[in-house]
């Protein structure tokens, strides 16, 4: 079975230098037309711009602005460039395909020297702008021709994106898995390979619970429901999520943890001895366990009450902590912080130094409401905040998404950076590959959920997952992957529930069917 990434289409796309050698130096025999854009959703609006231009030559060229230098809006371009590439070959008026690794066309003008440039006419409305006016400039200095497209209708993929996003999770995962050289017989190896690995989680243990009621009525001179208490179920979360995710996907977890002298901590321990998690609990008896208590009627969550400290431990604690972490031994050891009192500014510096060499270390800061920064887990291996988190850490609201994940990548030092975008996905950030220079330091994974239920708890599924795949393979993508798919199953569920490795392996095989057009 084929699958939708294969085809003839591919002998039409080349580089600058490609095409060069095959279409020969200007002037020529056969006259060359070029168009450049983004072309991030082929739209009816491209297709008369590339008919026209096709009939303006014998040889139809189009290239496109790479990932890398496309920053107009957030979460753009929608459609990655191979895949964008590939929506252009196919089509029957395009000769041949460029993939611009420059921020404007002026190389790729310069090398491959058109003998027309063809532009969209809504370009010629006003004063050309400066890239215009370079571009001419090129065109000209050889002979070329400079011409504007006549329209008179306006599409644009940006609004068609804005309005009603299509679904492409399973074409962009496939084109990204074959320009990696990977197929899903690695992601299914992947999974059977996370078995047998030890990880120590360290980190602030919540007690998420779901009080359920229905509302009877409400106080006609002040506003306040009137609710039946009709039960309450607890679940293990925070750090304790993670520990149980780890372990349910077949790995042998230490989990190092604080917890109050109450009820809840029995509860706790118990859990997570059911869950098959060894847990080193520190018992503080001037904190309570901390608790975050959800009253819902009829579906609609109508209050949250939160039982917590979030005073830094003592040094007595900390001591205790760092002792613990210092015996780690096996594969991994992750950070899982949500600011309840393990990790501050002052404890952490101590915590990461006495972390043993040769560990896989593992960072995560959910801040929420909380004042917690990323950025205090430096030269991680792997770190997996959300944009949220991003923006807090860097003091940045403004930048768009890609550039932002760049900035942070850079200042976190971090080998491996999976930055969660809730439904939108997420964007992976890696060193360059120097044996592969043609893998770029960053991919787009649109989201895998399909029926949300619950979110809550969807980020600490893809955090166990990628470390033990990271771990298992050193492949970003195949984390990246695995991850995305534990997190889609997360939030398929009612509350916070250990992902199975089956789980994950029945959608990989549902995008798989998907990808090679089978049932």
């Amino acid at each position: 079975m084929k699958m939708l990434v294969e085809g003839d289409y591919r002998r039409k796309i080349k580089t600058p230098e490609e095409l060069r050698d095959i279409i020969g130096p200007h002037p020529r025999e056969h006259k060359v037309v070029m168009c450049h854009g983004t072309f991030d959703i082929v739209h009816p609006g491209h297709i008369r711009h590339l008919i026209y231009a096709r009939d303006k030559g014998d040889i139809l060229v189009v290239s496109l602005t790479c990932d890398a230098h496309i920053s107009k809006a957030n979460m753009r371009p929608f459609v990655p460039e191979e895949l964008r590439a590939m929506n252009l070959a196919v089509l029957e008026v395009v000769d041949y395909v460029v993939i611009d690794p420059h921020p404007t066309p002026i190389d790729s003008l310069d090398k491959i020297q058109p003998d027309y440039f063809v532009k969209g006419y809504e370009y010629v409305e006003g004063e050309a702008n400066p890239k215009t006016q370079e571009e001419k400039k090129t065109i000209e200095s050889y002979g070329g021709e400079f011409i504007f497209t006549p329209g008179d209708i306006v599409y644009s993929s940006s609004a068609i994106i804005e309005v009603d996003p299509p679904d492409l999770a399973t074409e962009k995962l496939a084109i990204l898995l074959d320009g990696e050289g990977l197929t899903f017989g690695d992601l299914h190896g992947a999974l059977d390979k996370l078995a047998g690995l030890s990880v120590h989680v360290v980190g602030d243990t919540i007690v998420d619970t779901l009080t359920q009621t229905t509302l009877i009525g409400a106080n006609a001179k002040t506003p306040t429901f009137s609710c039946r208490y009709e039960g309450r179920t607890d679940f293990v979360g925070g750090a304790g999520i993670v520990a149980k995710h780890l372990c349910a996907a077949g790995a042998s977890v230490t989990f190092s943890t604080v917890l109050g002298d109450d009820a809840l901590k029995d509860f706790v321990l118990e859990n997570l001895e059911d869950a098959g998690v060894e847990t080193q609990a520190v018992i503080d008896s001037t904190r309570p366990t901390t608790n975050k208590n959800s009253f819902i009627a009829g579906g609609y969550r109508l209050l949250k009450v939160d039982t917590l400290d979030n005073r830094s431990v003592s040094e007595k604690i900390l001591e205790e902590l760092k002792e613990k972490i210092s015996l780690s031994g096996g594969d991994a050891i992750v950070f899982s912080d949500f600011r309840h009192g393990i990790f501050s500014r002052e404890t952490i510096p101590s915590l990461i130094e006495a972390i043993p060499d040769g560990l896989f270390r593992v960072g995560d800061s959910q801040v929420a409401s909380r004042w917690g920064n990323i950025l205090d887990f430096h030269d991680f291996d792997l770190i997996t905040p959300n944009e949220k988190e991003a923006r807090f850490a860097l003091g940045d609201q403004d930048t768009v998404v890609r550039p932002l994940g760049s900035e942070l990548y850079r200042q976190a030092r971090c080998k491996t950076l999976i930055l969660k975008m809730g439904e939108r996905g997420l964007i992976t950030f890696r060193a360059p590959v120097t044996e592969s220079p043609d893998l770029r330091q960053f991919f787009v994974m649109d989201s895998f959920a399909r029926h949300v239920v619950d979110a809550v708890g969807s980020g600490d599924a893809l955090l166990a997952y990628a470390t033990l795949a990271m771990k298992a393979t050193g492949n970003e993508v195949i984390a990246s992957v695995l991850g995305s798919l534990a997190a889609g199953v997360e939030c398929e569920k009612d509350g916070n529930i250990p992902v199975l490795p089956e789980d994950v392996r029945h959608k990989l095989k549902a995008i798989e069917n998907h990808a090679n057009y089978s049932s």
